[in-house]
């Protein structure tokens, strides 16, 4: 066979063997929590519903627990390109917008259809895009559920805080909240929780049952004070220039899927936070404390201040928005 015939074979068999499938689109999605949480499993079926949608176009994968970035370090990974898509607390955004600090209020919120009614609200959903000038794009709400406070004695009034060091997340207002109760904030990773609780470097944390549950604080800590003072939530978030620069169909496909699967996250957090609150009890490692209404006003009074203090920073249309809701 002659070059000139070899040449063409190939090309024909190329032609017959028809267009190069080009590979799919890989989308890293990393998170700190375990899998078995209301996060983590709406992060699970975020890449079973968008892998469906977009059969060859996308593989969505799912770093859990830390594996790939804490949350202090994820949003800079994103601006990087990194990975594409993370979850962080919203107490993690506080370098990039004051705005966001409404959600660490303590008691701004009674319950979660209240932050529903927010977050679908105008302000809340601006909130989402309030970043995009600094490269980060919102694209959805992620519950956990309300928080609780844990220590190595009970809690029942706000005197009982004093002088204990609480591991909080990086955030200026649950750093006065604890502030105001004479107790003594430190910054820790979440991935650095236990080991902090169980070597005695803290001596409580707040958080929710979910989260208290899968990653064992109950068995470290001797008393979690059911108060539902504050609020963890998530914000599912991207950088600007990679959803931007998705063609039309993948970001829609993708839409769709993160659309689902928070539907059923949220819907999750109510019963895995309440699944956890009981298998806590069950343990026998840590005892629950319930308050009172009086008590609960006495934790209310105390963290009231700090409303005050961050008003201006947060915005008052926004703060009065949210507290609209909460009536």
């Amino acid at each position: 066979m002659t070059r000139i015939q070899t040449l063409v074979a190939l090309a024909l068999g190329l032609v017959l063997a028809g267009p190069v499938q080009a590979a799919p689109m890989v989308i890293k999605f990393s998170h700190v929590v375990a899998e078995n949480t209301p996060k983590g499993q709406a992060a699970l079926l975020f890449e079973k519903l968008a892998e469906e949608r977009l059969p060859g176009k996308v593989d969505v994968q799912i770093f859990p627990n830390g594996q790939l970035y804490n949350d202090n370090d994820v949003l800079l990974a994103l601006l990087k390109g990194d990975v594409q898509i993370a979850a962080p607390a919203l107490s993690k955004f506080s370098k990039f917008t004051d705005a966001l600090q409404l959600y660490d209020l303590p008691f701004l919120f009674d319950d979660l259809a209240a932050v529903d009614c927010f977050q679908q609200s105008p302000a809340g959903q601006e909130m989402l895009r309030s970043m995009m000038d600094k490269g980060l794009f919102g694209l959805a709400y992620w519950h956990n559920g309300m928080k609780q406070l844990s220590a190595t004695r009970p809690l029942r009034v706000p005197a009982d805080a004093a002088g204990l060091k609480f591991r909080i997340m990086s955030s200026d207002v649950l750093q006065a909240q604890f502030q105001t109760l004479k107790a003594n904030p430190q910054k820790l990773a979440f991935t650095e929780v236990y080991q902090a609780l169980q070597a005695g470097t803290v001596d409580g944390q707040e958080n929710t049952w979910s989260n208290i549950y899968s990653k064992k604080f109950h068995e470290v800590q001797g008393s979690i004070t059911e108060s539902n003072h504050g609020l963890l939530d998530y914000m599912v978030v991207t950088s600007t220039r990679f959803w931007k620069g998705l063609p039309y169909d993948i970001r829609a496909g993708l839409s769709e899927a993160l659309a689902e699967a928070t539907r059923l996250g949220n819907r999750l957090s109510d019963e895995q936070n309440a699944q956890a609150r009981q298998d806590i009890i069950d343990s026998g490692r840590s005892q629950v404390l319930e308050l009172s209404e009086a008590e609960r006003a006495q934790w209310r009074d105390a963290m009231r201040p700090v409303w005050d203090r961050f008003r201006g920073e947060i915005g008052g249309d926004k703060l009065d928005a949210a507290v609209a809701c909460a009536r």
